[in-house]
């Protein structure tokens, strides 16, 4: 966790003087959940707040925002207690409120009316903060609205709302990983909720046999930001996935996206920067859904944009906003397709092309054809490796001439996840797990195995934030005439290994060296050869 900036200590310290009261950095502050429950979170929230500890009646409060001072009166009221107050840093219990469960407390209890067996009763625009959370009246609008402000605090990256036969179940993707976000709610509040979302979607309330897709804007802590939504009817009633698309990350690293902050590095960065650099042709990155393959685009583009060139992406949707780049989202209601697009585009005068993905025959063929033309094209498909991306554009019907000589480089890419740096610990791994995922125990003797024991920052997961592995295969002479000439796929591993490529599993191997990442998920993310 980063400690304070000096500008908030500096501020807190003047407080503290000025209202003559003690002063605390909180560097050494454990969060306790007894005393957590003692604040309703609003307050904590709303106040910058939070309990330190308690002696006898006495409650010792550590706040940064000096309106709390003038309802003071009100507090001792609501704990029962006399408060001692001690200033703080702001950041620093910002920072402690959103990794303890206090925020997770605003979504327990707008669902608590909610749960089964218990009595209760979008727009572009529309704003969401911690006033509206905690003073909303409808208790339905408050439920999705905190659930969505709920998600972004935990940094995931859908909201999905599964019906089954008696409850509503509601998960969070964290780090591509499903997690409960919250008890179960009762069955019957499920259309509503359902409404609510549509509603938010200008989807047809009306229609529950078909799917749906839609989206809605909301601004969150002063940031605009764009949801995706799926709606699908199931056996038990229709279930709702909400993608979050956070132009502006909350990653201050991705601020600046960069290949290197995506994780890629040594002889795979060069190789994929001088493919970039390249005059035309196509650069190419392939991977399952979620994988990062759009990001590693923007990444690639946001490296060579200039005031020179003109550069204009076409995308499903578009996900973060590029200065200086000309960026067009598809509308398939309109008749807007990545093909009719891409046509349009070639007619603009650009100088490279992203595609946001090749999906048919015909976009390929355009894509290719653009390469060839003197354009550099970026896009990506669906496959599982860099070979296998060969036989999918065969399969396309694309003439494999025209496809090889365009093709600059294929990358393919996995996502996997970070240890958390609060709880890492030095883990054993049994002998036979070892030899079952072929890893040398020879090559760890002096740098060991970690896991994440799960702490209140990665909530217990043992997992926080993720990181790119890749493999990337740069066309030569030689592995364009194995491909024409079809060679087996055993040759054409020979050839790129010739090229000094590195496969995925070497790549997530490597990770696992660095003790960044665990045993079990190289093994979740990568085939074991």
């Amino acid at each position: 966790m980063e400690l304070e900036t000096a500008e908030t200590a500096d501020a807190s310290r003047v407080l503290a003087e000025r209202m003559n009261l003690p002063y605390t950095d909180l560097a050494d502050y454990t969060p306790d959940g007894k005393l957590l429950s003692l604040l309703p979170v609003e307050w904590m929230l709303r106040y910058a707040c939070l309990p330190l500890g308690e002696e006898g009646n006495q409650l010792r409060l550590a706040f940064a925002d000096e309106k709390l001072l003038d309802d003071l009166e009100k507090l001792e009221l609501l704990t029962r207690r006399r408060i001692s107050l001690t200033v703080a840093p702001r950041k620093r219990i910002d920072d402690i409120l959103k990794e303890s469960q206090s925020s997770q407390k605003v979504l327990q209890e707008a669902t608590s009316d909610f749960r089964k067996g218990m009595m209760g009763d979008g727009q572009a625009e529309e704003v969401i903060d911690i006033d509206r959370l905690v003073s909303d009246g409808s208790p339905l609008v408050r439920l999705v609205d905190t659930t969505i402000y709920n998600a972004l605090e935990r940094r995931a990256s859908d909201i999905h709302i599964e019906t089954e036969a008696t409850e509503v179940v509601i998960k969070f993707r964290i780090d591509g990983v499903l997690y409960e976000a919250m008890q179960p709610i009762d069955k019957k509040y499920h259309a509503t909720v359902i409404s609510r979302i549509k509603v938010m979607s200008q989807l047809d309330i009306a229609e529950k046999r078909i799917p749906q897709d839609g989206r809605f804007k909301l601004n969150i802590k002063g940031r605009a930001i764009d949801f995706r939504v799926s709606i699908m009817p199931t056996i038990h009633g229709e279930n709702a996935v909400i993608r979050i698309l956070d132009k502006e990350s909350t990653n201050e690293a991705f601020k600046e996206l960069s290949l290197e902050v995506l994780g890629f590095g040594g002889e795979t960065l060069k190789k994929l920067r001088h493919c970039v650099r390249e005059p035309y042709g196509m650069v190419l990155v392939t991977g399952p859904t979620g994988s990062g393959k759009t990001t590693t685009l923007y990444a690639c583009v946001s490296e060579i944009r200039n005031t020179e060139d003109k550069i204009i992406t076409i995308e499903d949707p578009v996900e973060y906003q590029l200065q200086g780049i000309t960026q067009i989202p598809i509308n398939e209601r309109k008749g807007l397709t990545f093909s009719k697009g891409l046509r349009s585009i070639l007619r603009h005068d650009p100088d490279k092309i992203m595609v946001g993905e090749i999906r048919d025959t015909e976009t390929a063929q355009i894509a290719i054809q653009s390469a060839l033309t003197g354009h550099l094209v970026f896009t990506t498909v669906h496959a599982n490796n860099v070979i296998d991306v060969i036989g999918r554009f065969v399969n396309m019907g694309v003439d494999l001439y025209n496809f090889v000589s365009a093709l600059n480089c294929v990358v393919a890419q996995r996502l996997i996840r970070l240890i958390c740096t609060q709880c890492k610990r030095p883990v054993e791994i049994p002998a036979e797990e070892l030899e079952i995922s072929r890893i040398d125990p020879g090559q760890f003797r002096d740098v060991g195995f970690y896991e994440g024991a799960g702490c209140l920052a990665c909530h217990g997961t043992g997992y926080r934030g993720r990181t790119v592995i890749s493999e990337m295969l740069r066309l030569n002479d030689d592995v364009r005439q194995a491909i024409l000439e079809r060679r087996p796929i055993s040759e054409l591993k020979a050839q790129a290994q010739a090229t000094g490529m590195r496969f995925l599993r070497e790549a997530a191997v490597a990770r696992l060296h660095m003790g960044i990442t665990s045993l079990h998920e190289i093994n979740k993310v990568t085939f074991i050869d």
